[in-house]
């Protein structure tokens, strides 16, 4: 079942900033916040230590509404105009392959579907309308 969608920023290197901003402007509650700091480290994915306070992940809540948000990865072109999308939180990581084996269609695979320590399974795509979708499956207990 899919639970729900949020919106999703991208940033450019300066995400706390941003997420502080949003705290301010929008009464914004951050409910979590993970830089690529806090990812595990891996010698196939060095993480550089400009990055390492960079944003990987902010979950925020504005009124009733969630609102998630991310830097760029240092080094990955930042285009104006890609920098909004959409995440789809999905109950079953049979429903997440379904969605995101529809949204594929005719679109542009941009991270395969895979398991990530924050998600059973999840991938992001380009539609064939051009909307970037982040897709993952969140179970209830989590």
């Amino acid at each position: 079942m899919v639970k729900g969608i949020n919106a999703y920023i991208v940033t450019n290197g300066n995400g706390q900033e941003a997420v502080k901003f949003y705290e301010e402007a929008l009464d914004a509650q951050v409910i979590s916040l993970q830089t690529f700091g806090d990812l595990p480290e891996s010698p196939d994915f060095p993480i550089p230590s400009e990055a390492k306070n960079y944003v990987l992940h902010a979950h925020m809540k504005i009124g009733a509404n969630e609102l998630m948000l991310s830097d760029n990865f240092p080094g990955t072109p930042y285009t104006l105009g890609n920098q909004v999308g959409i995440a789809v939180i999905i109950s079953t990581p049979e429903k997440t392959k379904t969605v995101f084996d529809s949204l594929s269609a005719d679109g542009h695979i941009i991270m395969e579907l895979q398991q990530t320590f924050w998600s059973p399974l999840y991938g992001q795509v380009k539609d064939k309308f051009g909307v970037t979708w982040q897709v993952s499956t969140i179970s209830e207990a989590q």
